[in-house]
């Protein structure tokens, strides 16, 4: 029989009649010797039990100590990475926030019990304020080399300082990473980013120009008995695309095409000559079977549009909002955004995206796609020959 079995027992003892320090001695005591015979479960088990008899002695380094060992066998250990987190900010130590960082990185779903429950409450305050510090700090170190980007003299400053600040963010884990993660093509070197800045897709103002008029051949063509609303979502069930069975052939979220897989819808762009002339001028993919796409996106309401990623990263997604109740988001990679009548957007649909109308209204927003900003005119050409090629144009370019 291993030595453990019986000194745990009596550190049961030891504790139940307030003798803490015996306790904690006679557990430390064999824990350190190596000969417990238990597995890493039950060791974990054993030294945070140490650990929270350390604790309550009001030795809160030596119960650091037992958490180290307690994570030395399971890393991720939620009520280790707690207990470390609790201690390290009862201590000062510097490295409190990070860790109750983590902590909360591995919250469990579902109820916890109430003490653990008020500890987390409280690690989410300590973090948030150390958070909010650490970004003051970090601004404070750059503001020498970044200057004042507040007020971005130019397209390049105001690129600048975003970045600059997506980095403080990420650091900090305000944001994760995303990447242009497409289903079918991805041309490699381009700039992937979220939503794409002003400058580097000059024409959305020109879009955002004719918003009137688009909006209201939208509102006509909506109540017209010509108009064919299709669900936007059309799959076999056989299909592997599980992510989407809750909206496939679901009119929720359904769509009014102008262009389809480069195709013009006749009986819809007739009764939007104004859109379709617009359109006529933007750069659009023309990928035969393909490209260009165009249409009126209806988004019914409290339906929600689940993460996703888009089929190719050389065309970017555009949205002229123009029906949107307040409270309906979009959300691309880490930044989250609020539509807005009248205020167009180009964004990456290859990394991971997701959308939500809460009200009880109806969202409608005008989707087109565009080249992505970062190729020359010879690539557009060989990426459009080479899609078209491939056979693959028609399942949501």
């Amino acid at each position: 029989m291993n030595i453990g079995v019986s000194i745990f027992a009596d550190v049961d003892r030891l504790t139940a009649a307030g003798d803490l320090a015996g306790a904690a001695q006679a557990l430390e005591t064999v824990l350190a010797s190596g000969s417990t015979g238990l597995p890493a479960a039950g060791l974990v088990a054993q030294w945070l039990k140490l650990a929270g008899l350390r604790r309550a002695l009001r030795q809160p380094h030596q119960a650091l100590e037992a958490v180290y060992r307690a994570l030395e066998q399971a890393p991720l250990d939620f009520m280790a990475l707690v207990m470390r987190a609790g201690l390290l900010e009862r201590v000062g130590d510097g490295q409190a926030g990070a860790a109750w960082g983590e902590a909360l990185a591995h919250v469990p779903e579902g109820p916890l019990p109430p003490p653990l429950e008020a500890a987390i409450v409280a690690g989410r305050t300590f973090h948030a304020a150390w958070v909010e510090e650490q970004e003051r700090e970090l601004a404070r170190a750059a503001q020498p080399a970044e200057g004042d980007n507040n007020r971005p003299e130019s397209s390049t400053d105001a690129d600048h300082a975003w970045r600059l600040a997506r980095f403080r963010d990420n650091i900090l884990r305000k944001t994760r990473v995303y990447h242009s993660e497409p289903t079918h093509f991805h041309y490699p070197g381009l700039v992937e980013r979220e939503f794409h800045p002003r400058h580097t897709v000059p024409w959305l103002a020109e879009v955002e120009g004719a918003f009137e008029d688009i909006r209201a051949e939208m509102l006509a063509l909506l109540h017209s008995e010509r108009a064919e609303l299709e669900p936007y979502i059309q799959y076999e069930e056989r299909e592997n695309l599980a992510q989407w069975r809750p909206l496939n052939r679901n009119r929720d979220w359904s769509a009014i095409h102008l262009l389809r897989h480069g195709a013009v819808v006749p009986h819809h762009a007739a009764q939007a000559p104004r859109t379709m002339e617009l359109l006529s001028r933007l750069p659009q993919p023309q990928v035969p079977g393909a490209s260009p796409n165009a249409m009126f996106s209806l988004l019914a309401p409290h339906t929600a549009i689940p993460p996703h990623v888009g089929v190719d990263n050389t065309r970017l997604v555009c949205h002229l909002p123009l029906v949107v109740p307040p409270g309906c988001w979009f959300r691309v990679g880490a930044e989250t955004r609020d539509w807005r009548e009248g205020e167009a957007f180009a964004f990456d649909d290859t990394m991971e995206h997701e959308a939500m109308n809460p009200t009880d209204l109806l969202r409608v927003v005008l989707i087109f796609d565009a080249w992505h900003p970062g190729l020359t005119q010879g690539e557009r050409e060989a990426v459009a020959a080479t899609i078209a090629a491939a056979g693959r144009g028609t399942a949501g370019r």
